[in-house]
């Protein structure tokens, strides 16, 4: 199973915008830096357009840049503009004769829960100004 690294793009690309402010990016300079095609990027930053999070112009010196500054986006609402539902998500299919996958989804869901609860304040106190300014990029 891979791991879904969507936020982690997203955050990257974002960063980028926020590093190069003052000009508007392509998806293929964003692409360049995150090393993965243009498509995917376009794909994302579609997400966060609707988002609120970005704005884009189409035409030969369009590009991508950020919707608002950098200090009043948390990775809060990068996440939910790039993923689907909760962090973790249970394996669906289940042994209902099992005992022990007929226990497991109420257990997991319970260190899910947890879990969540711990994450989501950070992403909330945590902003792209925030993650630039540890690169040492000024935003």
């Amino acid at each position: 199973m891979a791991a879904n690294s969507r936020f982690a793009v997203a955050v990257h690309a974002l960063s980028m915008l926020a590093v190069h402010k003052d000009e508007r990016q392509t998806s293929r300079d964003i692409a360049g830096s995150v090393a993965t095609n243009p498509v995917v990027i376009r794909r994302l930053l579609a997400q966060l357009a609707r988002a609120g999070i970005v704005e884009s112009t189409h035409g030969a010196k369009g590009g991508f840049r950020l919707a608002k500054p950098a200090d009043r986006v948390s990775l809060h609402d990068i996440y939910k503009a790039v993923e689907e539902g909760a962090f973790f998500v249970q394996h669906e299919k289940r042994n209902e004769k099992c005992p022990l996958a007929c226990r497991m989804q109420k257990i997991l869901a319970g260190v899910f829960a947890r879990v969540e609860s711990k994450v989501l304040p950070e992403l909330k106190r945590t902003t792209l100004a925030d993650l630039v300014g540890e690169i040492g990029l000024p935003a």
